[in-house]
């Protein structure tokens, strides 16, 4: 019984998750996460554009309180905003981001795109980014492209700590799937040896000695 309700709550969460990203739109934010409290339902909505979620006055929010409240018969739902600090290392922002420009500037800037792009995430610090596109950009035939920079582990336990998410772009030509990883600067990499650092201890020992 209690993995019958488990398994209703994980599916009306997700729910509520889909519905917020399409209400939401693309660019707008990067995750959404849904709490369950005592005193009623929490959507939490991390984004870099707080300002376009929550309108002129609240006048957006508002509005997206009342839709969950009949949509999903909440009794007291709570929105709250996170503000990302740095956009250029949310991979869901980025991989926004790349869509949107690709929708809007053409399949054929893509290069142009993901280079800016890769450069902006490597200026912010990211340990390693890599972007991939699939679709027909901009040939006929369908293919991937990787642009690449940086330390990024795909396999152990340093890939679970990879920023990863993916977005969709609708063009002329067809369908076009971006997948972004980061690596953020502050993740910890126990598999990379740092020998200055090693080599400098080794000094401070000998001269201890």
């Amino acid at each position: 019984m209690e993995e019958r309700k488990f398994v209703a709550l994980k599916k009306e969460e997700y729910t509520i998750k889909e519905f917020v990203k399409k209400y939401l739109g693309k660019g707008k934010f990067s995750k959404v996460r849904v709490d369950y409290t005592p005193i009623g339902e929490k959507i939490i909505i991390v984004t870099s554009k707080p300002g376009l979620i929550i309108g002129r006055g609240g006048e957006k929010i508002n509005s997206l309180t009342d839709v969950l409240k009949k949509k999903f018969k909440f009794e007291n739902p709570h929105i709250e905003i996170q503000e990302i600090k740095n956009q250029n290392l949310d991979a869901q922002s980025i991989a926004d981001e790349i869509a949107i420009n690709i929708e809007t500037r053409g399949s054929l800037k893509f290069k142009i795109i993901a280079y800016r792009l890769l450069k902006q995430i490597i200026d912010s610090g990211a340990l390693g980014v890599e972007l991939k596109l699939s679709g027909r950009l901009p040939s006929a035939r369908a293919r991937s492209w990787r642009f690449k920079k940086g330390y990024l582990k795909k396999v152990g336990d340093s890939s679970k700590i990879v920023d990863r998410a993916s977005s969709i772009a609708e063009t002329n030509m067809g369908t076009v799937g971006i997948q972004v990883s980061i690596l953020h600067p502050d993740a910890k990499i126990h598999d990379i040896i740092n020998l200055k650092n090693k080599k400098l201890k080794l000094s401070e020992e000998k001269n201890n000695e």
